[in-house]
């Protein structure tokens, strides 16, 4: 077999992540199956059904498993999961799904492996996997007991299979990986009857949405201890180290701020409708649309901002450096938005005063906690805060003044450090740079808050 076909071959094996609360095992390099060597999906079909395994048929999705019948555990609703997912995967690659409405998977859901490799449905030549391995269009995922995150796994695979056999995947393990946490992630709306209507969630909303997953929190505890990478070293990340959450959590988050970043996207969206092949990374970093530097800048915020419902359009940041902040100046603090760059640049150990006036709604007090039928009323805030509700650490609502440290004091990944907040106050320069100012609020509770802070500026005397 020529080079090339065993590159293909190698790319072919796709393996999952473990949940937060789940221990590391088996290793994740083998050899895989031949597809020609596989039997046609419709005998496999026969095989499990001879051999008492459930069947479950949906448009794109066949699944087979063992797990025994249980009222409201989701499980006989996944193929239809699938197959709204499935929309969903061809709207992001472009893909025409009517064309391509014959598509079909099979997925084994396991408890019991030992039943699926009597029945013929897990070959001896399927490499050992801990939470799920996919190849080709055949892909296999052991049974969890969260059902939010028995259908993210579900997902990921799915999207392996997908994207294995309908874009010929064989990039770099960065885009590999991320791609797949990227369209898993998901949430279902309530619905009266069925599964819930599939929404995706490419950053999730809420933790509810996502119990177990645990890839925002992954992200937030690599910063605190000073271990995610830069986005170079998420694209130099080899094969062989997704075998932990934190390869899986950068991974995604790369894509999930490449993909959505109003600065990025249209670069990384130009690379995604060329070939997935392992010149991926180079093809997309050579675009006259990449900008790299800012890039890497822009992935680092995400990774220190990141939260639930991160809205990359409010936090995009404007970095550019500004004008010498020489005199007094005033400036406009919008309460819906993320770091905003006042537009004058600060000098190192020069002092400078600021202080700050004005309204900002800060979301909603719900007015109904009597039962009494009341509507919601809008919190207000001055540029203190309020002490009703605290946010890593201060007030919902505060004025926070900062400047961007590619060192930081006390070392770790480039950041903003706040110099400054509330209504009244002095601050020292941390470098030669921008100042960038800001409300105390979740990135993803921005966009119901209304208001400004007029904020002045000005060199101490």
């Amino acid at each position: 077999m020529e080079r090339r076909g065993l590159r293909r071959l190698h790319f072919a094996a796709m393996h999952f992540p473990l949940p937060v609360t789940a221990i590391l095992l088996a290793a994740t390099t083998a050899a895989c199956v031949r597809a020609d060597d596989a039997a046609p999906l419709d005998a496999l079909v026969s095989r499990a059904r001879q051999s008492g395994l459930r069947v479950l048929a949906g448009d794109h999705l066949t699944l087979v498993t063992d797990r025994p019948v249980r009222n409201g555990d989701g499980v006989d609703h996944l193929p239809a999961v699938f197959d709204a997912a499935w929309t969903a995967w061809c709207a992001h690659f472009d893909i025409d799904a009517v064309e391509h409405r014959g598509w079909r998977a099979l997925g084994c859901l396991i408890v019991d492996r030992e039943r699926f490799r009597t029945a013929g449905l897990l070959p001896d030549t399927i490499p050992d996997f801990t939470n799920g391995h996919c190849h080709a269009d055949r892909f296999w995922l052991v049974d969890q007991s969260n059902p939010d995150y028995r259908r993210h796994l579900l997902l990921h695979e799915g999207v392996h299979a997908f994207t294995l056999t309908l874009r010929g995947l064989a990039a770099p393990a960065w885009y590999t990986e991320g791609i797949a946490e990227y369209l898993a992630t998901h949430r279902l709306a309530a619905a009266a009857d069925g599964p819930g209507r599939f929404l995706a969630t490419p950053i999730p909303l809420r933790a509810g949405d996502v119990e177990q997953l645990g890839r925002i929190e992954t992200i937030r505890a690599l910063r605190a201890a000073d271990g995610c990478p830069g986005l170079e070293g998420v694209f130099a990340m080899p094969h062989a180290a997704h075998r932990d959450l934190s390869d899986y959590a950068a991974s995604w988050a790369a894509v999930a701020l490449l993909a959505q970043h109003p600065r990025h996207a249209r670069a990384f969206a130009a690379a995604e409708r060329g070939p997935l092949d392992a010149d991926f990374t180079r093809r997309l970093t050579t675009s006259p649309d990449w900008e790299g530097a800012l890039a890497a800048r822009d992935f680092d915020a995400f990774t220190d901002e990141v939260d639930y419902g991160y809205d990359p359009i409010r936090s995009a940041i404007d970095w550019s450096s500004g004008k010498p902040l020489a005199a007094r100046q005033s400036i406009v603090v919008a309460g819906d938005r993320g770091w905003q760059n006042c537009g004058w640049s600060a000098s190192r150990e020069r002092r400078y005063t600021l202080t700050a006036e004005g309204r900002c709604t800060v979301g909603f007090l719900d007015a109904d906690a009597d039962g009494k039928g009341r509507e919601p009323r809008r919190l207000e805030s001055t540029a203190e805060g309020i002490s009703l509700r605290w946010y890593r650490g201060r007030p919902l609502g505060r004025l926070l003044v900062a400047q961007w440290l590619e060192e930081p004091p006390g070392g770790g990944r480039p950041r903003f450090v706040v110099l400054a907040e509330g209504g009244r106050g002095s601050f020292t320069a941390a470098a030669d740079g921008p100042v960038y100012c800001k409300i105390n609020d979740p990135p993803g509770e921005l966009a119901d808050n209304e208001g400004r802070l007029a904020v002045t500026l000005a060199p101490a005397e």
